[in-house]
Order: C-alpha cells, then structure tokens, then sequence
C-alpha cells in the first residue's frame, strides 16, 4: 500500500496528515507554528510534523510515495519556499519547504502551493461535484481564493495568483490593507480587518451602539452576534455582504466558475450571515452565469485534505489522475 502526506502550514499551526491511495487520512499530528527564531525554525517544525503522523501511521518516512504542501505566502514555487510571510515575525525571511520535505521522504514528489489553492484541490478531489471549473474563496484573517479554469490550477509564475483579497473594490480607498494599498477586499472583509473597518465606520459616524468598539477584546464576532439587534452592527454586517458580493462578482466574470466553494473562520462560523447575502446579490451584479456558492464541507480540513490530494494526483486534485 502506497502512503502518501500532506501538510497544512498555518500561521498558528501545522498540521500533517498520511493517507492511502484512496486519499483516506491514516493519520494525523497537529503543531504550533514556531515564531522563529528563523525561518529554518518553521521547516523544522514541518519536517518533525510529518515525522510523528508517519510514526502514528506505523511507516518511516521514506515510505511516504509523495507529499503535498498548502502554505500561506508569499512564495517562490521555483525555489520551493515561502518569503518574507506578512503573519509572521520580521526575523523570519525564507521558510525552506520542498527541498527538506524531498529529502526527508527521499522523494522528488513533493508539490507545494499556497493554501487557497490547496483548498481547490481538496474540494476536487474530495467533493462529490468536482467540474473543471471551480473555486474555492477563504474568508478567514485574509482574503484568497483557489482557481481551478477547464481543469487547471491556477498558480501564476510564482505560485501567487489567486490573491482576490487584494481585488480593489472601493474605489475610494476608506479602508488601507495590510500590504499598504487602499480598498483591498480583505481590508473591509478578513476576520483581522472587519471590527477595524467597524471603528473607522463609527469615527465617520459615532451613533449610539452596543458594539464594544472601544475595547481590546472588540471583534469580527461581535459584529455577526449583534447583527440584526443593534442597528449600527447590522449596518457594518451589511457593508461587509456588498463588498463580499462585489468580490465574488469579480471572480465570477473573471474565472466563470460553475461552483464557488467558501471556507475560512469567518464563513464557517457564520454562514448564513455569510453566504446568503452573496446569493442574494449576484444575480444584480453578474451578467453571466451565476454559479452555485457552497460552503465547504470540510471545515478546517479543506487545506490538508488539498494538499493530500495535491500528492496523489500530481498537483491537480482530479481524482482520474491519480499517480
């Protein structure tokens, strides 16, 4: 029996999984992200995570057939590494990833891809509807999405297309992202970014509200709790579903996806708040076809089931590819 990894490479954690032929997970070993002191640092932490689900898996890691890798960026796909990660600490530059991972399973089979485009490649493989067309949207603490167009990955010459969190949506600039360009969707949408968009919102504008704006704790959380009871919370919620459908907009006349899968915290932990009002608005936005916008169905496992597949179909996540 042929085994197989895949590895989820988060700001927070890391996650590796070993699976059959079939993409079923054997086993699984989940760790913090280290903060540094290098980069070198994080490659160790992914090698040692890959170690212990082959130790829990009963194999060495040289019977691992081929591995695949959902990383945040930004990365150098040429290089097999992740440079200057914005959500991590300044003392961590290059992360190094397909090289050690290569020679720790002595494997050249070792794919690597940013995490939304892991998460199109496990909603491929794993979903019962898997068109040639597709895309998978994270809201989470940023904004991205995986794309796959008449049965391709899209990647770009470095491993980065697909970054629609910094879609311009405002015009106008209220709100400047974390890459320091103004009217980013991620800047009015990502779980970091909505209460500060909520606060600049209330200084335009300081109505009377329940929200707990003034305090450290205040949250994206807040606002989908306090929805439809305090009508300054409901407003910003509102807000948020116009930019989201603009954005979802754009990657429909961009991509014409048949089915737009959606992940990430913010979704997960709020769909309907989510995703009905993106329904509800495309059809006043797109001049297309409308596509079927999904929750996905595999919560925070989308990115490591992704990059499973990523390792049994060669990077592509279609099923009849296995390799």
């Amino acid at each position: 029996m042929g085994a197989y990894a895949g590895v989820d490479l988060g700001a927070t954690h890391i996650r590796a999984v070993i699976g059959d032929e079939t993409g079923s997970i054997l086993s699984s070993h989940k760790t913090e992200t280290p903060r540094g002191p290098a980069g070198i640092a994080v490659t160790e932490a992914v090698l040692d995570a890959i170690r212990q689900a082959c130790d829990a898996a009963d194999i060495a890691p040289t019977d691992v057939v081929a591995a695949g890798i959902g990383s945040f960026g930004p990365m150098d796909l040429a290089e097999g590494v992740v440079e200057n990660p914005a959500n991590l600490p300044d003392t961590i530059d290059r992360i190094p990833l397909t090289g050690p991972v290569e020679n720790l399973i002595g494997s050249e089979r070792v794919s690597l891809h940013n995490d939304a485009n892991a998460g199109v490649i496990g909603e491929r493989f794993y979903s019962d509807r898997s068109p040639d067309d597709m895309v998978y949207l994270t809201i989470s603490s940023g904004v991205g999405a995986g794309v796959a167009v008449d049965g391709n990955i899209l990647s770009g010459w470095d491993g980065n297309a697909g970054e629609v969190g910094h879609l311009t949506i405002d015009p106008h600039g209220f709100m400047t992202c974390g890459c320091g360009h103004d009217g980013h969707w991620e800047a009015y949408c990502s779980g970091e970014n909505i209460p500060r968009y909520a606060t600049q919102l209330h200084r335009e504008d300081p109505v009377e509200t329940a929200l707990p704006i003034e305090t450290e704790e205040f949250s994206a959380a807040d606002i989908f709790e306090y929805a439809g009871e305090d009508e300054f919370a409901s407003h910003v919620l509102d807000q948020i579903c116009h930019w989201n459908a603009i954005g979802v907009a754009n990657i429909v006349h961009a991509y014409a996806p048949l089915v737009v899968y959606v992940g990430g915290a913010v979704a997960l932990n709020n769909p309907e708040q989510v995703l009905d009002p993106i329904r509800d608005r495309l059809d006043d936005m797109v001049m297309s076809n409308i596509p079927d916008i999904q929750l996905t169905q595999f919560g925070d496992d989308v990115v490591v089931r992704g990059a499973l597949a990523s390792a049994l179909t060669g990077g592509t996540g279609d099923p009849s590819q296995r390799v």
